[in-house]
């Protein structure tokens, strides 16, 4: 399957759901239920279901941490750095730095099940157990800096937070039945192959949901740059890293795909509770997934 035949696919289910929740069907209330049936259930079904089936000796899993976590690490410090010429206040900072780093794992694992098939959805557990404790972090250490809300009640609680990660939690589960050797039953197995195969359309279907058109149309500067960050600086970073590395094929691509995604739909409600600009988040969220139907096929064309 060549790249646009696998990313394709994603951006219609995404525009369905919007169009869905436009026609407030099935309800205006169903869409975020939706969004935590795939976020506590469904989708840790599918980490598990993957991992148990996965070798994980045969995978470069730490060459694909160190690549992650030294693009982004490396991308925060380079948004550190450039702050005083972005000329944004703190809580609109903060929106930007969100956006350049958080990605939508929704449409990552849809991107690396359609070009890499299992094998990519496996390795993509490797991603997210990188990907989010360090953005989380990086995110939560930022807002509390910048953010309207300076205390540090949102630094203390990130452990606990991080702690109870239905994602993190799935991805240890996984990765600790595969090492011991465990093998589920085949009802066991086939159950979580049902719930997590719905996982990813309805996924999808929630990011379009939550897509907000009246938002994007303010703040284009903010907008602009964070998605530059994100789509096109984050994915370069890591191939330079990874290649430096000596990382290629699908880990290679699996990195390239959880840096190149646009910014997650959950950076508005953490901009929201820790005193960020929500309503920039929210126009960042939606300016990148749209810039994404191109920017993703490019680099991922150019890169893999």
């Amino acid at each position: 399957m060549n790249i646009l035949q696998a990313i394709l696919p994603i951006f219609l289910l995404i525009l369905i759901g919007f169009v869905l929740r436009r026609a407030e069907f099935p309800s205006a209330g169903f869409w975020p239920q939706a969004e935590r049936l795939t976020y506590y259930a469904l989708f840790p079904a599918l980490l598990i279901d993957k991992l148990t089936s996965m070798h994980v000796g045969e995978q470069p899993v730490l060459l694909m941490a160190a690549t992650l976590a030294a693009s982004i690490c490396l991308l925060a410090g380079m948004l550190l750095v450039v702050r005083p010429w972005l000329q944004s206040d703190g809580p609109a900072f903060t929106s930007i730095f969100q956006g350049a780093i958080r990605p939508n794992t929704y449409v990552g694992l849809s991107a690396a099940g359609g070009l890499f098939g299992d094998a990519g959805l496996s390795l993509s557990a490797v991603a997210l157990m990188t990907i989010i404790p360090l953005v989380n972090v990086l995110c939560v250490l930022v807002l509390a800096r910048h953010g309207r809300d300076t205390t540090t009640h949102g630094v203390r609680g990130t452990v606990t937070q991080l702690g109870r990660n239905p994602l993190i939690l799935s991805c240890a589960a996984g990765f600790a039945l595969q090492a011991a050797g465990i093998t589920l039953p085949a009802t066991v197995r086939e159950g979580l192959h049902i719930m997590g195969s719905a996982s990813l359309p309805l996924g999808l279907l929630a990011v379009g949901a939550g897509l907000s058109f009246s938002a994007a149309l303010a703040g284009w500067k903010d907008m602009g740059s964070s998605a530059l960050f994100k789509l096109l600086a984050l994915p370069l970073l890591a191939f330079a890293v990874g290649r430096t590395l000596g990382l290629g094929g699908t880990p290679l691509g699996i990195c390239l795909i959880f840096t190149a995604v646009p910014v997650s739909v959950s950076s508005y409600i953490l901009a929201r509770v820790l005193g960020g600009d929500h309503e920039r988040m929210a126009a960042i969220i939606t300016v990148q997934t749209l810039a994404a139907l191109v920017t993703l096929p490019l680099v991922l064309g150019m890169l893999i």
